[in-house]
């Protein structure tokens, strides 16, 4: 490894925790959007005492999170492209634009995609129109457990969701289809991402497994995680990451299905890594309880997520990067279920930081850091700053490390 020597970045996306409507929510259908300061009026004020430390009232106003007397570096990061997916989100975090938006289907797939789909995943296929995972298998598990077709979704995002009782059809062969289904589906069909869905129990009492796999599109460019690997940098993603960017410039995975499991495999990176990039998907707020507008599960979500930055901030070393941030929103008091076009929170300290705040007693004693508003892809390239000490030429994104 070159330039700023032995140190590590860690990314954490809090997914769709986003902090208000961008300026172009209207033509999403997402004006008035604000999935933060949402959910903290609809439960009376959020408590969240690491992240309010950093400065997430800095931010932008949230009830119960005031602003922080010394906020580390923070701001408001928007997308330079379309779209308000976790794909895109992502994506443009380590510098890739999609040129246009994904295809999305609002009435269902046209009949010529399912007879695709049928002839690649050796398959019928049953409910094809845009609905909730719970709801297509609440409605449809019993369908699909007597005739063995597949559940097959969408939403207002670039997807197809293929959901199947783990056993009617064994959750190899769910994935095996899925990939068929991911390579039929290109040129003008080329959707953002095909995702397994297995689910377990009894009609009246079906249940989503751990087992979701997503298989997306692979980005259309460069990205500032291929920069890091061809400067010696191993990245490892922790959840969904590697699916995302269909393994491009991802060196490992690791497990991160729940948030459990994925802040389990944060602390056993930073026990063993003495540098490279960790690059984290945080779930549940999005999958588990944003969609399903589950206001009290998605605050206690917070809660957890909150506590476990607390963590993550004791152990900091001197050459540590950590981020917050988030993907796009989820507003569970919008209409309807799905991804809303908002900015993503920045929440963003070195381990020096870390450590004059431990040494003062606290973020009140502690030099504060700078706002910075800009584009989702200067995590990216702050993260190739800190990591190498070099900027990325031709690749969107400024870097906010001082």
């Amino acid at each position: 490894m070159t330039g700023a020597g032995a140190r590590r970045a860690i990314v954490l996306v809090m997914d769709g925790c986003g902090v208000g409507a961008l300026p172009d929510a209207d033509l999403y259908g997402d004006e008035g959007t604000n999935t933060l300061a949402h959910l903290a009026d609809a439960v009376g004020g959020l408590e969240l005492s690491w992240l309010q430390s950093l400065g997430l009232g800095s931010i932008t106003p949230i009830r119960g999170v005031p602003p922080a007397a010394s906020p580390v570096i923070h701001g408001r990061l928007r997308p330079l492209g379309p779209g308000k997916d976790s794909i895109c989100g992502h994506w443009e975090l380590m510098g890739v634009l999609a040129a246009h938006a994904a295809p999305t289907y609002p009435e269902g797939f046209p009949g010529d995609v399912i007879e695709l789909l049928r002839a690649a995943t050796g398959h019928e296929l049953i409910c094809n129109r845009p609905d909730s995972g719970i709801a297509a298998i609440e409605e449809f598990g019993g369908e699909h457990l007597r005739s063995g077709a597949l559940i097959a979704y969408t939403s207002q995002d670039s997807v197809l969701q293929l959901a199947a009782h783990v056993e009617r059809v064994p959750v190899d062969e769910l994935y095996r289809a899925c990939a068929a289904a991911r390579a039929a589906m290109t040129g003008e069909h080329a959707v953002g991402r095909v995702i397994a869905r297995p689910f377990t129990g009894s009609e009246g009492a079906f249940e989503r497994t751990d087992g979701r796999m997503d298989f997306a599109v692979e980005p259309p460019s460069r990205s500032y995680l291929q920069e890091l690997q061809d400067g010696g940098v191993e990245v490892d993603g922790v959840g969904k990451i590697r699916d995302l960017f269909a393994g491009v410039g991802v060196t490992r995975s690791h497990p991160g299905a729940t948030n459990e499991q994925a802040f389990a495999s944060v602390e056993r990176l930073l026990d063993d890594l003495e540098e490279g990039l960790v690059f984290v998907n945080l779930v549940e707020t999005d999958q588990n309880y944003g969609h399903r507008k589950d206001i009290s599960g998605f605050e206690r979500a917070l809660r957890e997520i909150d506590a476990r930055v607390g963590g993550l901030m004791e152990v900091l070393r001197e050459g540590d990067l950590l981020v917050v941030t988030a993907d796009h929103g989820v507003d569970p008091t919008h209409p309807g279920t799905d991804h809303t076009r908002e900015y993503a929170p920045l929440l963003a300290l070195t381990g020096a930081m870390a450590r004059e705040r431990r040494r003062g007693g606290g973020a009140s004693r502690a030099a504060p850091g700078e706002r910075h508003d800009g584009a989702l892809a200067d995590v990216g390239a702050s993260v190739l700053e800190w990591l190498l000490g070099v900027g990325a030429p031709g690749l969107p994104g400024r870097s906010f490390i001082i």
